[in-house]
């Protein structure tokens, strides 16, 4: 037992903490201690030393903290410091397995609710694969050519199967579990048969495989935004490399996954405990949580995961070495053996409910609470519905990293809630005020343009009357470009199959965006327009002013349209936001140059350059031998074919 001096010590020189004790130089501050008073303390005291002497666990141990964020994981003890400066609950826990009941435990009182999440794409971002769930062509007849394989799709002996060959190299993969039915529908699975040696982890561990199925063009394609490549020493997603840098399907193996672990996805896509999300994906839950959260990890995985080996065989603190273990074997949680619901369930939201779902007064709380988890909060914290917490829901998931425009908004999406607090609005505004959590949003955005104004208009309520809304757009009231989300929120952000709105709110003004030659919402309409027009209106009518000889150097012509010269870009998302820009305002004179960026470096160029020729000509580009996914060579003889239908029939009206 330790000596009760050392605590003497900790408590008073506790008092002058602030100056000498710079444990996580977290972004808050300390909390002031001229509300503690002798009798407060004396009881932390008193608490924290027989917290101590009790768990045998924590003798001799260090600290030893992590922390990413505003979480920080303790791998030894909670320092007297941290637990007297903090709120801990032990009576309203949520965040431990026991603490949830699962969705289906909803279903009797809120049945509404229950019905609508029942349909929405977050039930089934990940299923177990039946016959209820899997929506691809495994019928057998199915075929897709790529990088000189070919790949088919079929049922055998109950199971849902790929099998890929190219040449000598063959593999057959088992299909387990489905990931997303909105848009595309991806497959989880292990390795059955093929080059690999026995021991390789393709036939024990689940990954995402290489194929998945199109919903709405009924066609198998490759997985995008899946997997990673590395590039001079740096892992980056395969989407930000050309497409002969993308990982390949058929190569042989050197027994090395080739595919990304589906432990790393099923984070999001499933409903694990929120104790557990903190120790497996704290640098995720750290980037906008509240207020800093500290968890005492040993303690939290002693309690929920006893099963573990390291802590089953523990006698005293762990080594170094055998933290990383641990944090690596919680790390490797697969989701049906350790989720509490496959897919985004009631609880990923609400928090562990079970309390409440017997039928109790105990309203579920939105910030998680629980007997090792401490908060940096004072005592009038509100754990409930609260405007950071609920958003923080939202945070938990769709935050992350993505190469940036030049404006600093992502280029792709599922990281909505960090592009968010990019902007401004979101100190007040809430997801769902635009979003209802339970009922799904559809394949597109069901409300009409005037509804998506009224919720500016709540906040920027100066504009609500029409005239002071015509003088501040500069177009006439019931137009595109007198709606809010078409100059604040444009579709600059790449979605599965469309470009969608940008989540960070911003002006149409931005200089980065302008003097960069990136996307700007002028010309996302007036695509026809030249850069010398769009900077004379917002100078004209907002005052801005850029850097004439940095736009002269990144504008290739003043004349030129500026959509059109976004085709040109070096940057392959300006790209792919030039080829939507031109579909959606039917430029039909831009199409020579869509044609040509059907032959683009990048495939996800190619196919939306796919989807913006076949929406402006009415046609399908497979008729003319065309697939996105197909090697340069491929595409050679389509192309031609269809300059040859297009273009002849255009450039003869």
């Amino acid at each position: 037992m330790q000596d009760a001096a050392t605590y003497v010590s900790r408590i008073l020189g506790f008092w002058n903490f602030q100056m000498r004790y710079s444990l996580l130089q977290s972004r808050r501050a300390w909390f002031s201690l001229t509300a503690v008073t002798a009798a407060g303390a004396l009881f932390f005291f008193w608490n924290s030393i027989a917290k101590t002497i009790d768990d045998p666990s924590r003798r001799d141990a260090r600290p030893r903290p992590i922390a990413q964020g505003s979480v920080v994981n303790w791998w030894g003890f909670v320092p007297d410091e941290v637990r007297l400066q903090s709120l801990n609950s032990i009576e309203h826990s949520n965040i431990v397995h026991a603490d949830y009941a699962g969705s289906e435990s909803c279903r009797k009182c809120h049945k509404q609710n229950f019905a609508l999440w029942s349909k929405h794409p977050h039930r089934w971002m990940n299923a177990l694969a039946d016959q209820s769930t899997v929506k691809g062509d495994f019928s057998g007849q199915a075929v897709i050519s790529y990088r000189g394989g070919t790949a088919r799709f079929y049922r055998e002996r109950g199971e849902y199967r790929m099998r890929l060959q190219r040449g000598e190299v063959r593999r057959v993969y088992r299909v387990s579990q489905t990931i997303g039915s909105r848009f595309y529908q991806y497959y989880v699975g292990t390795l059955i048969s093929g080059p690999e040696s026995d021991g390789s982890p393709s036939y024990s561990v689940d990954h995402v495989l290489p194929f998945g199925y199109w919903l709405d063009q009924e066609e198998w394609v490759p997985t995008v935004h899946v997997h990673w490549v590395e590039v001079n020493g740096n892992q980056v997603d395969e989407e930000d490399v050309p497409s002969e840098k993308r990982p390949d399907p058929f190569a042989e193996s050197s027994g090395s996954l080739g595919f990304t672990e589906y432990f790393r996805c099923n984070q999001c896509h499933t409903t694990f405990p929120l104790g557990d999300l903190l120790v497996r994906n704290s640098d995720m839950l750290g980037r906008h949580t509240p207020i800093p959260l500290h968890l005492d990890t040993l303690a939290y995985l002693s309690e929920a995961h006893p099963q573990l080996e390291l802590l089953s065989k523990r006698e005293s603190a762990l080594t170094d070495a055998e933290v990383l273990q641990l944090r690596t074997d919680v790390w490797k949680f697969e989701a049906p053996t350790h989720a509490v619901n496959l897919g985004i369930g009631c609880e990923a939201c609400h928090l562990g409910s079970r309390e409440h779902a017997k039928g109790k007064l105990v309203k579920p709380h939105f910030f998680p609470r629980g007997s090792h988890l401490y908060a940096e909060a004072e005592a009038t914290f509100d754990f409930g519905r609260t405007h950071d917490n609920v958003n923080w829901v939202c945070g938990r998931c769709h935050t992350g990293n993505r190469r940036l425009l030049a404006g600093g908004m992502a280029t792709w999406n599922s990281t909505e809630y960090t592009d968010a607090m990019r902007g401004s609005c979101y100190s007040e505004l809430k997801c769902v005020d635009c979003h209802n959590p339970h009922k799904a949003t559809g394949p597109k955005w069901e409300f009409a343009p005037s509804h998506d104004d009224q919720l500016c208009l709540k906040c920027h309520q100066e504009f609500e009357p029409l005239v002071a809304r015509a003088a501040h757009t500069h177009h006439p009231v019931g137009s595109s470009g007198a709606n809010c989300m078409n100059c604040h929120m444009p579709r600059i952000n790449e979605g599965l199959q469309d470009v969608v709105r940008t989540h960070k709110i911003f002006s149409p003004t931005d200089r980065q965006m302008i003097e960069a030659n990136h996307p700007n919402a002028c010309n996302q309409c007036h695509s026809e327009k030249p850069i010398d027009w769009t900077l004379r209106y917002l100078s004209e009518w907002y005052g801005a002013e850029f850097d004439r000889n940095v736009i002269a150097q990144n504008y290739y012509d003043s004349q030129e349209s500026v959509a059109l010269g976004w085709l040109k870009s070096s940057d392959q998302s300006v790209r792919l936001i030039g080829a939507d820009a031109l579909a959606r305002t039917d430029s039909r004179w831009a199409l020579p140059q869509l044609i040509d960026a059907l032959d683009d470096r990048y495939l996800l160029n190619r196919q939306f350059a796919r989807q913006a020729v076949e929406r402006m000509c009415g046609v399908r580009l497979d008729d003319f031998g065309y697939y996105f996914y197909s090697e340069s060579e491929e595409r050679q003889e389509p192309l031609s074919k269809i300059r040859d239908a297009l273009l002849s029939g255009e450039l003869s009206r």
